[in-house]
């Protein structure tokens, strides 16, 4: 979803059940001003603190789109920042799919990095979605649940 953007600025926030594109979100961020394009792709991987994932799953609070939107409005709002695009995925998710995806365009590299480093950490941080992981022992634990 794009939220209206911020002056001259470019920002699309979604909360989705379908597959992330990293490529798509590069493209969402591409500005002729920019001469960085940062991207973030957190994975789903096949382990946590020792043990092994076998499966995934994410749930989202009605709100999730929301806050999103204005974590995403936030950083965008930067001066540096030309464009954001940043996704999360819910629902059942394999091993090896993207979770979240997160791109930033700016004119400078270094402005890029800490913009999406920025961005990830808040979404990480203030974005109501939990985590149900199965492990292959066949227990199961939330995480980031309140």
């Amino acid at each position: 979803m794009t939220v209206p953007p911020t002056a001259d600025r470019t920002v699309i926030a979604e909360v989705t059940t379908a597959p992330l594109d990293v490529a798509a979100h590069e493209a969402a961020v591409a500005d002729r001003r920019a001469g960085a394009v940062v991207a973030f792709q957190g994975v789903v991987r096949d382990h946590d603190h020792g043990r092994s994932v076998r499966a995934l799953e994410y749930e989202g609070h009605p709100s999730a789109g929301e806050v999103l939107r204005s974590v995403a409005a936030e950083v965008a709002a930067d001066p540096d920042v030309y464009a954001v695009a940043v996704s999360h995925r819910i629902g059942p998710l394999e091993i090896g799919e993207a979770a979240l995806v997160a791109a930033v365009s700016t004119a400078h590299r270094a402005a890029a990095f800490a913009a999406c480093a920025r961005l990830v950490d808040e979404v990480k941080a203030r974005l109501p979605i939990w985590k149900r992981q199965v492990f292959a022992d066949g227990t199961e634990e939330w995480v980031d649940c309140p």
